[in-house]
């Protein structure tokens, strides 16, 4: 005969103190919809609007005035109306530089009057040299009127056209986002959340439950684990549909890469949650140190972009390895190994930010 039990018919299971404490992580981000717009739609929609704003277009058109007050205006407006590339309009001296001033043309060319004594006309070029499309329009301009004035080529060049996948400002973007992706979950989901559970005064409760501290901490950062498919899967998914961004290198690699990017920016997010009282304070200090790393990392632009002298530190901030690693894996297709130093970065603030917030955590 059974003996009778003391567990209450329809009682669940009981698990490890970790494993609940991961699935009440779990739950409360499912039942959030805000986290789950700003975790898996967001970055869609950002990469989505950036990606039509950059996609790929046909050559620049350069927007070339004629001053039509000096005499030879007629000639030179004759010599560039076949040019490709250039679209040439005529104007009087003092519009010409209004438009050139407001950015409405990107070059000037002021007829000289009088021609060289074999007839040739003369002229000045009026452009920007900060501006990059106003000395390639220069660029542009003088050789369409240097090859209709008869100028020929001593040596012929072959060209080769490859128009492909792989070099655009997208493929350039969504590994980027990734990166903003994991660090925004990882800092955002979890410095909040922490705080939050702290202003209610649920932290010195769960001290109290049969739990050891290290598994609270813990749950956190299995719980981004288990969210990270679904976050990858949305972004790289939707580049490959809608862009055709491909995966050159291992999708395992991919994956390995992605999960200690998540572990580094989750230990981030425990440290500096470990100690603010409010949502305001741990606001700011949760902006404190996102915002270098959205403008130094490489996630939107390259940070190549900023002197050299500076280039060496940057590449230590955790977002900057995780973006460099994922484009070597993304774009270039090589192994993971190959990003030594990146991972070697992450693994560094995964366990420095982890053992330190274990450390400096207030439960109270």
């Amino acid at each position: 005969m059974a003996e009778p039990s003391d567990a209450p018919a329809g009682a669940r299971r009981r698990f490890h103190p970790l494993v609940e404490l991961t699935r009440a992580r779990i739950l409360e981000f499912v039942r959030e919809p805000e986290s789950m717009f700003w975790v898996f739609v967001f970055p869609v929609l950002l990469a989505l609007a950036l990606g039509i704003a950059f996609r790929t277009q046909p050559a620049e058109t350069f927007r070339v005035a004629v001053e039509t007050d000096p005499a030879g205006s007629a000639r030179l407006l004759e010599l560039l109306r076949e040019a490709p590339g250039l679209t040439v309009t005529p104007l009087d001296a003092a519009e010409a530089r209004r438009a050139l001033r407001t950015g409405r043309v990107d070059l000037v060319i002021v007829p000289a009057g009088a021609a060289t004594p074999d007839g040739a006309p003369q002229w000045t070029f009026r452009y920007d040299p900060t501006r990059s499309e106003s000395r390639n329009a220069r660029l542009a301009a003088d050789d369409a009127l240097q090859r209709a004035l008869g100028r020929r080529d001593i040596a012929v060049a072959g060209e080769e056209r490859v128009v492909q996948p792989g070099a655009r400002y997208i493929d350039f973007l969504i590994p980027g986002l990734v990166g903003l992706n994991l660090m925004g979950s990882g800092l955002w989901g979890i410095g909040f959340t922490v705080v939050q559970l702290r202003t209610q005064k649920l932290l010195k409760l769960f001290a109290a439950t049969p739990m050891r501290r290290p598994h609270f901490l813990l749950s956190f950062i299995l719980s981004r684990l288990l969210m990270l498919v679904g976050e990858l899967g949305a972004l790289i998914g939707f580049g490959w549909l809608l862009f055709d961004v491909r995966v050159h290198g291992s999708w395992l690699d991919l994956a390995a890469l992605s999960l200690l990017g998540s572990l580094a920016f989750a230990g981030i997010g425990l440290l500096v949650a470990a100690r603010p009282r409010t949502i305001e304070g741990v606001s700011g200090w949760m902006n404190l140190v996102m915002l270098p790393m959205w403008i130094f990392s490489g996630a939107l632009f390259s940070y190549a972009r900023f002197p050299e002298a500076v280039q060496p530190y940057l590449r230590l901030l955790p977002l900057t390895a995780l973006n460099d690693a994922l484009r070597l894996v993304i774009n270039e297709g090589r192994p993971l190994y190959a990003g030594w130093f990146e991972l070697a970065v992450l693994a560094a603030y995964t366990v420095i930010s982890f053992v330190l917030a274990l450390r400096f955590f207030r439960w109270q």
